[in-house]
């Protein structure tokens, strides 16, 4: 038997991916398939880069609503919770040298750092979980070791 993989998110990261399965299903589907229907009128298929595009679209389209298909039937949603250590759905404010950061803890499928959203499977998401205010975690990169303190935990 396969093992059954979880993927855990926000309430927010599950809306909006299946707000985008929606459209994908509702509205880029359709697309794709009048982008095919009048590629095909232009005759023949072998030599037609519209017909290769949309084609290229569909099977782009129809692979990410199975990958989200399979996100949601196994996602798990995360709460963050009142507490002061550091756990999935955690919002944590830290202290890199003389800057302040904050990053929301979330599952591989949500994170986006440019957004503040760090996985719980990223080096720096690793050493901050089940962190407390004032404790210390370090991260090796590159080059060196980096240490961030723990200022806050919502």
């Amino acid at each position: 038997m396969a093992k059954r993989n979880n993927f855990y998110m926000t309430q927010e990261g599950l809306d909006d991916l299946q707000a985008e399965l929606s459209d994908l299903k509702d509205n880029k589907r359709k697309e794709v398939a009048s982008a095919l229907k009048e590629a095909k009128e232009f005759g023949d298929l072998s030599e037609n880069t519209d017909w290769d595009d949309a084609k290229s679209r569909q099977l782009f389209i129809e692979g990410r609503i199975s990958e989200l298909n399979n996100i949601l039937k196994h996602a798990s949603v995360i709460e963050g919770t009142a507490g002061d250590v550091v756990e999935l759905g955690s919002t944590v404010e830290v202290e890199l040298e003389d800057s302040k950061h904050t990053y929301k803890i979330v599952g591989s499928t949500e994170a986006n750092p440019d957004k503040g959203k760090i996985s719980h499977e990223s080096p720096i998401g690793k050493a901050l979980m089940g962190k407390k205010v004032g404790e210390h975690a370090e991260v090796q990169i590159p080059a060196g070791l980096i240490t961030y303190r723990v200022l806050k935990v919502k």
